[in-house]
């Protein structure tokens, strides 16, 4: 019995030591001189939709006074928030606070922020900027600015375009719901065009789409956050963002010039057609960054020139059937976010048991690369024999091994394992840690002088840059010239 009263002593007195010890260490008598430490001195948030909320970015406040300091007072510079709203441990500010926060020594504190920006008439973005400032018991004043632009838009939700129809440029369009080109109409994108598509909205041809872009001024289709994902990485540079862009069974006479379009579910769809009639001619554009295909055309008859078409779930390019001529472009497939993903170049003749006649995919001064050991996959129909299959690669940088002897595969160089730079190695600009991916060639790339010259003089004498092919006295193979 002795023991244990000895023992329940020792306890309370141990337990009363480390209340006294406590007590000691939570002072927050917020000495003359005291001051807190912010981890940014200028929180810079994303650009934001005029009109919605941001999403929440923060900041931490560490105490490395030998004391806890007091803050008494939390509140915007002025009075101006500019549309910004902040939350310290918890607290909602603006202004005197009715109990202090208190920040003991060697701890630290969570200060989040969001701000919603007014809509106003104006095209061009907008800088937004205020200061957080915090009052401390020993009377001192510190403070963080916060700055965000915001930019105006034209809202779109769940238009048809039922009359022939441009839009200009001024601010972006964000696309609510889905945007239908119904059959008989003309959809024209002017130049510098942005269509800003929220995560549900896609594009639907049955008319005709024109997209007038030039190289100073692309028309640009993309998903509409703009915000980061990670501290280096945009959520633009991720992939389903938003839907992408149907050419229904209806819809012929396309034409895509200087349009970017990326970071969608998948890119440009072309669905089966009249292979006699041209559905889709894309020049000088990119298709980058999507979930599933790039650019796929089933039974379709398209010209792509001067393109860029790269990183995809499924297949860069995937044709069924049709009628299809690639002249001088970059088909890459270094899509990052899933092992799985298809080949650079899929054609076939036959899918779900129904022949896909292949009057022609054929390929000159083009690139087609990738990660994997070979990027080209061409299937030729058992089952339906007598079905075109119509292929040729004439003068092209090809990911694949080495074909011989086949008159439809003349003047190519090869992109192997065996080559001292090779794959992505043809492309020095990549990126992995930001997900960029520039598919500008390395000086040592095999691309180089690939091209046969009279093609070049025939249609493309510029690259997708405007840069001039032949004033070395070669051309490269695909889209972008060495320089």
């Amino acid at each position: 019995m002795n023991v244990l009263k000895t023992i329940r002593a020792l306890i309370c007195s141990l337990a009363i030591m480390a209340m006294a010890a406590c007590t000691s260490e939570e002072k927050f008598e917020t000495a003359q001189g005291d001051v807190l430490v912010f981890s940014v001195d200028t929180l810079r948030m994303d650009t934001v939709i005029a009109g919605t909320s941001s999403v929440t970015r923060g900041f931490t406040i560490y105490n490395h006074n030998s004391d806890g300091v007091s803050i008494v007072a939390v509140g915007f510079k002025d009075g101006k928030s500019n549309g910004f709203r902040a939350n310290v441990d918890g607290t909602n500010v603006g202004g005197t606070l009715t109990t202090s926060i208190d920040c003991r020594k060697d701890d630290s504190l969570l200060v989040f922020v969001e701000m919603t920006p007014e809509v106003t008439d104006t095209d061009d973005k907008v800088l937004h900027e205020a200061t957080l400032q915090f009052t401390l018991a020993n009377g001192t004043t510190q403070g963080v600015v916060l700055q965000a632009y915001s930019q105006n838009v034209i809202w779109l939700r769940d238009v048809h375009i039922t009359q022939d129809t441009t839009l200009v440029a001024q601010r972006p369009y964000v696309i609510a719901g889905g945007l239908t080109v119904d059959e008989g109409a003309t959809l024209t994108l002017a130049a510098g065009v942005r269509l800003l598509f929220q995560s549900n909205a896609s594009m639907l041809v049955e008319g005709t789409l024109i997209s007038d872009g030039t190289l100073l001024h692309p028309v640009v289709l993309r998903g509409d956050r703009m915000d980061m994902m990670f501290e280096n990485q945009p959520y633009d540079r991720v992939s389903n963002q938003w839907g992408g862009v149907r050419l229904s069974s209806t819809s012929y006479g396309n034409r895509l010039t200087y349009t970017d379009i990326h970071s969608g579910s998948y890119g440009i769809r072309c669905d089966s057609s009249d292979v006699y009639r041209e559905k889709l001619r894309l020049v000088n554009s990119v298709i980058h960054n999507v979930g599933g295909h790039c650019l796929e055309a089933v039974s379709s008859k398209l010209w792509v020139g001067n393109s860029q078409i790269t990183n995809a779930g499924g297949h860069c390019v995937s044709l069924i059937g049709g009628d299809a001529q690639f002249v001088h472009c970059t088909i890459g497939q270094f899509y990052p976010f899933d092992g799985m993903r298809g080949v650079a170049l899929a054609f076939t003749n036959e899918q779900s048991g129904r022949a896909y006649p292949l009057l022609g995919a054929f390929f000159y001064n083009c690139i087609v690369t990738g990660y994997s050991e070979d990027e080209v996959a061409g299937e030729q129909s058992e089952t339906f024999a007598d079905a075109n299959f119509n292929y040729g690669f004439y003068n092209c940088l090809l990911n694949t091994p080495e074909i011989k002897d086949d008159p439809q595969v003349v003047g190519n160089v090869w992109d192997v394992t065996a080559n001292k730079l090779h794959r992505e190695g043809n492309f020095p600009g990549f990126n992995l840690d930001w997900l960029v991916f520039d598919f500008h060639l390395d000086s040592l790339s095999l691309a180089r002088g690939a091209a046969d010259i009279g093609i070049t003089q025939q249609y493309y004498l510029q690259d997708r840059d405007g840069v001039d092919r032949l004033s070395d006295g070669t051309a490269d193979a695909g889209c972008y010239e060495y320089r």
